[in-house]
Order: C-alpha cells, then sequence, then structure tokens
C-alpha cells in the first residue's frame, strides 16, 4: 500500500521543516585571535584613574545563535597585567591577583540569552563562570557580536568586585582605590560553523 498525494505532500513537508531546523541551529565555533583579543581594565582611585590591560592566552565559544547553547573557555594570561608602571604592577601581581599562584584569569560561557543573529550583528547576554585568583564566580554579561563571512568580533564590558570575590585591596593612607574594577573586553577571529 502506498501514501497518496497529500500524505506524501505532508511528509516532504516535515522533512523540509526539520532540515531547516537543523540548518539553522547549526552550532558556530569562534576562534579567538590573540593579536585582536584584550581584556582592558579600569580602576577608579583618589584623583586619577589607573587603566591596563591582560593579554589573551588562548580562547575559543562554541555557540549555537538560535538555541543559545554556548560552552568553551576564554583565558587571559594574569601574569601578563601592566598599568605601565612597574612598581604599581608588581603590587598589583603580588598583594591583589597573586598572579605567580594563580597565573590564568578565564571565563567559561554556559547559555546565551538573547535572539542571535548568525549572519548580523547580535546583542546577547552571555552567563558562565569567571575564574580568578583560584575561585569560580558566575556571572552574566552582555555582548555585542557581530559576524560577518568567516569572520566574528565581540565586545563586552563588566565589573569584577575583586575584594567581594576575596582579593585584598591594594589601597593605602595616601592613595585609595575602589573595591571593583572595570573590564571592556575585546574579542575577534575566525568563526566556523560545525559538520
Amino acid at each position: 500500500m502506498t501514501a497518496g498525494p497529500a500524505a506524501r505532500t505532508v511528509w516532504a513537508a516535515s522533512l523540509l521543516t526539520l532540515a531547516a531546523a537543523h540548518a539553522a541551529a547549526q552550532e558556530l565555533i569562534l576562534r579567538c585571535d590573540p593579536s585582536q583579543t584584550i581584556a582592558r581594565w579600569t580602576l577608579d582611585a583618589t584623583l586619577h584613574t589607573v587603566s591596563g590591560d591582560f593579554k589573551l592566552k588562548r580562547g575559543e565559544i562554541h555557540w549555537d545563535p538560535v538555541s543559545g547553547e554556548t560552552s568553551g573557555k576564554i583565558v587571559f594570561d594574569a601574569t601578563s597585567g601592566q598599568s605601565g608602571n612597574s612598581s604599581r604592577d608588581s603590587k598589583m601581581h603580588r598583594v591583589v591577583l597573586d598572579s605567580r599562584q594563580y597565573p590564568e584569569i578565564s571565563f567559561r560561557p554556559d547559555h546565551t540569552a538573547g535572539q542571535g543573529n548568525p549572519g548580523g550583528v547580535s546583542t546577547v547576554e552571555v552567563h558562565g563562570s569567571f575564574a580568578i585568583h583560584g575561585s569560580d564566580h558566575e556571572i552574566a554579561v552582555p555582548v555585542e557580536v557581530r559576524l560577518v563571512a568567516d569572520h566574528w568580533s565581540a565586545a563586552a564590558h563588566f565589573s569584577v568586585p575583586y575584594v567581594a570575590w576575596g582579593m585584598k585591596n591594594p589601597s593605602t593612607f595616601l592613595l585609595h582605590v575602589a573595591d571593583s574594577v572595570e573590564i571592556d573586553m575585546r574579542a575577534a577571529g575566525e568563526v566556523s560553523r560545525s559538520p
């Protein structure tokens, strides 16, 4: 017994719908280029603002713009942190970051909220675990992601309440600094689609 024309039409339409859903839910692999990825930090201090950056060690994110499923890891070199003042940087590494013992700062995303655009600009909120100074902290970071052909770029801004997260405030009697530091991250690199 063979299916009639109506049944074949419904069957074909179902297959096309499933194929379209599978194509739309394709995972993107975002690889970070160290020459295009950096974390800049800003710390308010008495009479002035201190700023500097951290260099990328490695990074790769797997992201499904349709479902929001996200995984991977971005790792920055804690020992690369610098502000342009050697004595201040030495104190930052010894007193605050203890970067000799904790040489990496990382972010491991677990999911993304918001509508992703696999062929343009998306503004999403990335949830995940931020690891610094030997501890993991759950955060949600607003991120603007731009996808163009085989290239991607992203920009994010968030605060790190380093004192609340167990690190020391390096303030002195004459110089007071804030208990949290502002992070501006810029990332970019190649994008590919999982088979």
